[in-house]
C-alpha cells in the first residue's frame, strides 16, 4: 500500500523523511489498519494522547509501515474507547493494554484485557499520562493478582523464572508450561522496569528531552537519542549541518558494532564456550574504551542533541578510527571462523529458538532479529535518512530464523558496520556541527525513525498551545519481539532458553518506559 492509495487526506509531516499523517473517524482507523494488513504493511507503534487542555479530547496514534513510508493515524477519542485492532496487527494487543494502564483508554473488542505495566503499583482508576495526573504521588503497593493462563494434562507442570535474575540483566517475568525438559508453552510479564520516562518528558523542552531520550534504554542510547533529535528538528523546522549527519551515523554503526560483539560473546558463553566471551568483551572494551576518549562518553551518551552533535572529530582521531577498524575487522574474521567450525557451538545453535518466515511476516518481526527469518528490512536501506541515502548499506538476511542465523547476521553486519564506518571516514564533509534550535510551535508533531542495532526506534514528539512538549512516545523494537520469544521456545528444552533469550536480545527499559 502506498499513501497514494488512502481514501482520506493525507499531509506530510514537516522534517520527517517518507513521514505522513492523518486524521481518521472510528470507522476510517479500522478499515484503514485492515488494508494495511492485507497489502503487506504492519503496525510500528500505538500510543495515546490527551489533548483536553487544548479543549480536544483523548486520541490515539497508530504508526503504520507502507511501501511509501510512514503513516501516522490519529483517532479522536469518545467516551474513553476506541475500537480494538489487536486482531489485525497481533502486536496491538499489549500495546493497547498498556495505553489502558497508562491513558484509562479502553480498546473494545479486545479479548485480553489484564494490565500490562500497572502491577497494581497505583489504582486501577488513576491514570498517570493524564494531564492532570500528579507525578509526585505515591501509592502503597497492593496485592497483584495477575492471571496467567494455565496448561494442564498428564505429566505438565510449570517453572516460574524471574522477575529476579541471577545475573544483573533487568527483571522480567517467564511462566513456562513443560513436559520433562520440553517447552509447551512460555507466557512473559514484562513492566517492572516502569519508572515513567514518558510523564517525564512532560516537564521538559525540546533540548533538555534529549538527554532522558538517550537513558531510556543504554545499549541504544545513540539511536534513541538521533531519533529524538530528528523529531524535535521535525517539530522545530530545523535543519542540522551536513558534517553532524555523517557523524551522527559513524556513532550509530559503533553502537551496533559494540552490541553485536557483546551479544556474540554472551552467546559463546551461554553455549559454553567461555573463550569466546573472553576475546569478545575484549573487543568490545576496546570500543568503548575509544568512544569515551573521542567522544566523551564510553556508550556516547549525550553526544547527539537536536540541531547536531555536541563535538567533532579531527583528523588524528579519524587516522585512529582507521587503524583500529582493520585490526578489529580481523579479530572479528578469525573468531567467526573459530565459531563456525565449532562443532559444539553450531550443535547448539542450529534449529534452537526457529522462528519460520511465515511466523515472523504474520507477527511483525522487525530489526536484526526480522532479518534472520527472511524479513528483509532495513530503514537504512528502505527509508534512508542523510547520510545513509549515500552509502549503499547491503542489508544481512538468513532463511533459517534459528539461533545460528541470528549469530550469522550478527556477524554480517559487524563487518558491514565497519566497511560504513571507514565510507563515512572518508567521505564526511567539512564544516559545522550544530545548528541552534528555534522555539517550537504550537500544536505541532515530529517524528524521528532511526534503525537502531536492534531495530527500529520512533520519536514522536507532540507540542502544545504554548510550544511546549505535550507528550512524547518513545517505541522499541522490542515491543514487536517479545510477543515472538513466546513462539521461539516452543518445543526446544527449557536449559536452551537463556541462548534463545540472548539470540534475540530484547530491552525490558525500552519496553517498559
Amino acid at each position: 500500500m502506498r499513501v497514494g492509495d488512502f481514501d482520506i487526506p493525507i499531509e506530510p509531516v514537516p522534517g520527517a523523511v517518507a513521514s505522513w499523517r492523518a486524521e481518521v473517524d472510528d470507522a476510517g482507523w479500522r478499515r484503514l489498519c485492515e488494508q494495511v494488513r492485507e497489502r503487506g504493511g504492519r503496525l510500528l507503534a500505538l500510543w495515546a494522547s490527551d489533548r483536553r487542555p487544548g479543549g480536544s479530547g483523548f486520541a490515539m496514534h497508530a504508526a503504520l509501515v507502507i511501501r511509501s513510508g510512514l503513516v501516522c493515524l490519529t483517532l479522536p477519542v469518545q467516551n474513553d474507547a476506541y475500537t480494538c485492532i489487536a486482531d489485525i496487527f497481533p502486536v496491538a494487543n499489549r500495546m493497547q493494554r498498556a495505553v489502558a494502564d497508562l491513558m484509562g483508554l479502553k480498546a473494545a473488542g479486545q479479548r485480553d484485557t489484564r494490565p500490562w505495566l500497572r502491577h497494581a503499583a497505583w489504582p486501577a482508576d488513576w491514570f498517570p499520562l493524564r494531564s492532570d495526573a500528579d507525578a509526585t504521588r505515591v501509592y502503597a503497593a497492593a496485592p497483584d493478582e495477575y492471571s496467567f493462563v494455565t496448561v494442564e494434562g498428564d505429566g505438565v507442570h510449570e517453572v516460574a523464572v524471574g522477575p529476579v535474575h541471577a545475573g544483573t540483566i533487568e527483571p522480567g517475568h517467564f511462566r513456562f508450561s513443560i513436559v520433562g525438559e520440553r517447552i509447551l508453552r512460555l507466557e512473559e510479564r514484562l513492566g517492572y522496569t516502569h519508572k515513567g520516562v514518558e510523564k517525564r518528558f512532560e516537564a521538559m523542552t525540546l533540548q533538555q528531552g534529549a538527554r532522558l531520550a538517550g537513558r531510556i534504554s543504554g545499549d541504544s542510547t545513540v539511536a534513541y537519542a538521533w531519533a529524538y533529535a530528528m523529531a524535535a528538528e521535525s517539530v522545530s523546522g530545523t535543519i542540522p549541518p551536513d558534517r553532524s549527519l555523517w557523524l551522527r551515523a559513524l556513532m550509530l554503526e559503533r553502537e551496533r558494532i559494540a552490541n553485536h560483539l557483546g551479544d556474540l560473546g554472551a552467546l559463546g558463553n551461554d553455549a559454553g564456550f567461555a573463550f569466546g566471551l573472553a576475546q569478545f568483551s575484549s573487543l568490545k572494551e576496546q570500543l568503548l574504551r575509544s568512544n569515551a576518549e573521542l567522544f566523551g562518553h564510553r556508550y556516547l551518551m549525550d553526544a547527539i542533541v537536536p540541531g547536531g552533535v555536541a563535538s567533532d572529530l579531527d583528523r588524528a582521531g579519524i587516522s585512529r578510527l582507521f587503524v583500529a577498524f582493520e585490526a578489529l575487522e580481523k579479530s572479528v574474521a578469525r573468531l567467526r571462523g573459530i565459531y563456525e567450525d565449532h562443532a559444539g557451538l553450531q550443535d547448539r545453535f542450529v534449529e534452537a529458538g526457529r522462528i519460520t518466515p511465515e511466523l515472523a511476516a504474520q507477527l511483525g518481526l522487525t530489526g536484526l532479529a526480522g532479518r534472520a527469518s527472511a524479513q528483509a528490512s532495513d530503514l537504512r536501506v528502505d527509508f534512508p535518512v542523510p547520510p545513509y541515502d549515500q552509502l549503499d548499506v547491503r542489508i544481512a538476511t538468513r532463511q533459517g530464523g534459528d539461533v545460528a542465523a541470528r549469530v550469522a547476521v550478527r556477524f554480517e553486519e559487524v563487518v558491514e558496520a565497519i566497511r560504513l564506518c571507514r565510507l563515512i571516514l572518508e567521505r564526511m564533509p567539512d564544516g559545522p556541527v550544530f545548528t541552534p534550535l528555534p522555539d517550537a510551535p504550537r500544536d505541532a508533531f515530529g517524528l524521528g525513525w532511526i534503525e537502531g542495532w536492534r531495530g527500529e526506534i520512533l520519536m514522536a514528539i507532540h507540542t502544545d498551545a504554548a510550544g511546549n512538549i505535550r507528550r512524547v512516545h518513545p517505541h522499541d523494537p522490542s515491543w514487536q519481539n517479545w510477543p515472538m520469544l513466546e513462539h521461539a521456545v516452543i518445543g526446544n528444552i527449557v536449559p536452551d532458553f537463556p541462548l534463545i533469550n540472548k539470540s534475540l536480545n530484547l530491552s525490558y527499559s525500552g519496553h517498559d518506559l
